[in-house]
């Protein structure tokens, strides 16, 4: 189902061939940058250049070593000769797989970046087409007053906004390397060849570091996806609310042969937006993982790594799904003015209970004496299910302060939508 929706990219970006591929890549700009300063021979790089390492190979020496980094460094060298030797100069393990794990970092949060800006798109799109679609707003699952489905999505597109800075943060805090030794203190590796690395590999370098990068970092970008991956979630779970057989104003895309359940064939079910916030959780808990894992032994110790190699492939490949199912999911969602409409008149207008009760403050009551005539007629009209505006035009205490030709100015849809043009102004939202 993944691929499904999902693009191939994210899948690429952490597969472990583009993971050595980095890794390569770091030991060779590093390599770059210690013959500017003479201590690899300038006529060695072209070699160096031409390194490669044979995953088969890899598995072979890491059942004898037990270690990733050695086992690939063992490969490589036997891709060369002689120079061989100037391969991971001064190095420790870290400075090549967090500066590479930048790298892959970087891929996955540009993949993201484009995949929220789509959502945002579709969703911009919807609420222009809908701006004026009235619906009934809801409080605690309750009717409250009237909206539109246009103002709802505005909403929800200036969320993903936000999410799109946040993520753009997240990737700058992400986007440095780390190519200062054992311990971070450059004994082996001058700071003119870490920061001469960097800039080949387009990124700068931490401006301190211990024998990794520290995990603050990486804790950000996770709990930013965490945040985008919760908004996706309350959108979803709007959709899954709305398409409840009760109230039916929105409904997620159903396909021709799709079935809902194995027992009862008239099932359509929201299992799309429902996978959403499933998948929604998983990204919060692999976020705990990630803050969990800031707190190291010392200047480092290897209880993040483990973890760290299913939450940040996890936590991108499930982000990238979500958002993409929810793009589709919003680009067909189909969509029931006339259902909204009746809905709107199920309360047999309660809902302008507060244009009401303002009315009577302008006319001099006081808030506690004009609540309790609006009060006790709604409850009324509630419990009998008959029209509030009848038992209000038919209240003496409240038609010798607003008389039936009055109470009827009140109960008009339109005063609820005066502002919504200016509101889609101000989101700069056409």
């Amino acid at each position: 189902m993944i691929e499904r929706y999902s693009r191939p990219q994210m899948k690429k970006v952490w597969s472990e061939q583009n993971k050595f591929d980095k890794w390569l890549q770091v030991e060779i700009a590093v390599c770059r940058a210690w013959a500017k300063y003479g201590a690899i021979p300038g006529e060695a790089i072209p070699k160096i250049e031409k390194a490669r390492y044979d995953p088969k190979r890899m598995e072979e020496i890491l059942k004898v070593t037990h270690h990733d980094m050695t086992a690939f460094l063992g490969s490589v060298g036997e891709s060369l000769d002689a120079e061989s030797r100037f391969v991971h100069l001064g190095l420790t393990s870290s400075d090549v797989m967090d500066t590479a794990l930048s790298l892959q970092l970087m891929e996955a949060a540009n993949i993201l970046a484009e995949d929220v800006a789509g959502l945002i798109a579709t969703l911009r799109e919807k609420a222009i087409e809908h701006k004026s679609t009235i619906m009934m707003g809801r409080t605690h699952g309750v009717h409250a007053e009237p909206t539109t489905l246009g103002l709802k999505l505005a909403l929800w597109v200036e969320e993903m906004n936000r999410n799109s800075h946040r993520l753009a943060e997240a990737k700058k805090v992400i986007s440095v390397g780390k190519i200062s030794g054992a311990v971070g203190t450059h004994a082996t590796i001058p700071p003119e060849v870490e920061e001469s690395a960097c800039a080949e590999l387009g990124i700068i370098p931490a401006p301190i570091s211990s024998q990794i990068l520290q995990r603050d970092r990486h804790a950000q970008f996770v709990t930013t996806l965490a945040i985008i991956a919760s908004s996706v979630e309350k959108f979803a779970t709007e959709i899954r609310s709305l398409q409840r057989s009760e109230i039916m104003e929105v409904e997620e895309p159903f396909e021709a042969g799709q079935t809902g359940s194995s027992a009862m064939p008239h099932k359509r079910n929201p299992e799309l937006c429902e996978r959403i916030c499933g998948l929604s959780r998983l990204i919060r808990g692999h976020a705990l993982t990630s803050l969990e894992n800031i707190a190291l032994w010392h200047e480092r110790d290897i209880s993040h790594s483990s973890t760290e190699r299913i939450i940040l492939p996890d936590s991108c490949l499930v982000l990238d799904y979500i958002l993409s199912l929810f793009t589709y999911i919003m680009a067909k969602l189909q969509i029931y003015p006339e259902r909204m409409k009746e809905n709107l008149e199920i309360t047999k207008g309660l809902i302008f209970s507060q244009r009401a009760l303002l009315a009577l403050i302008n006319k001099g009551l006081s808030r506690e004496v004009a609540y309790e005539l609006i009060q006790r007629n709604a409850i009324k009209a509630w419990g009998e299910r008959v029209s509030f505006f009848d038992l209000l035009s038919g209240d003496p205490d409240v038609v010798k302060h607003l008389p039936k030709s009055e109470l009827e100015g009140l109960f008009d849809y339109g005063y609820f939508l005066r502002h919504v043009d200016a509101i889609f102004e101000r989101l700069g939202l056409g």
